[in-house]
């Protein structure tokens, strides 16, 4: 299975059995999940979780999720997040064909097989993520990241991570000059749902411990944009 760290899923569905099961598949997978309950929490959510995908059923409770997807194509700040929606009544060629034209950018049927779900949304995100965020083997800067392997060497010296400092650096790397909110780490790396917990200390002393490992150089890379987050600028 691919290495699917820190990849982060929005899962949304009005039924909290539908919703726990699938981010449990989710999880197994390797991804990181954060769970919404309605329309209008994923409004809520999208613009500072900034998940990688959303994966919505078409019948909320208070929305219908195909108008939903319309909304979030219509925002500059959400465009370019990849939607698969799920429905188990609206099954229909003219219901997968009106989701696809309002920016859908795949359609399912329930009940979900969890083999097939995993292989949508990796076949999903290989077709929307920029290469850089897909590369298993990340250089930059002299440090040289196996994402696969879980290994890390700057200038040919094994560098030795925890799992989470492993994850993070990930993150930095992937998202490369992008400030990177405190709040947006706690839920992708940490998989943290920001309403059971949201210390944002812990963040800041898992980065204060990266950057001892990487030393004087890598550390200088990782800006702490005050009030904003964290930024990796290579050099």
């Amino acid at each position: 299975m691919p290495e699917n760290t820190r990849y982060k899923i929005m899962v949304v569905d009005d039924d909290r059995d539908i919703t726990e099961s699938t981010a449990l598949f989710l999880r197994r997978a390797g991804y990181s999940v954060i769970t919404c309950l309605s329309g209008d929490e994923l409004l809520r959510k999208v613009k500072t979780s900034q998940p990688d995908l959303i994966l919505s059923d078409v019948l909320l409770g208070d929305s219908n999720g195909v108008a939903l997807c319309a909304r979030i194509r219509q925002d500059t700040a959400t465009r370019h997040i990849p939607i698969i929606l799920v429905s188990g009544s609206r099954i229909s060629e003219q219901d997968t064909a009106s989701a696809l034209y309002e920016g859908a950018d795949d359609y399912m049927v329930k009940p979900l097989s969890p083999r097939v779900l995993i292989a949508k949304v990796c076949a999903v995100l290989r077709r929307v993520k920029a290469p850089l965020e897909l590369e298993e083997v990340l250089r930059r800067s002299g440090l040289v990241l196996n994402v696969p392997e879980r290994t890390a060497s700057l200038d040919g010296r094994e560098v030795q991570l925890t799992r989470k400092e492993f994850d993070l650096l990930t993150v930095l790397l992937r998202k490369g000059g992008k400030v990177l909110s405190s709040k947006f780490l706690l839920e992708t790396v940490w998989g943290y749902e920001l309403e059971d917990y949201n210390d944002t200390h812990t963040v800041e002393v898992h980065v204060s411990s990266l950057k001892k490992k990487l030393g004087r150089k890598l550390a200088a890379m990782i800006t702490n944009i005050i009030g904003s987050g964290y930024r990796f600028d290579p050099l």
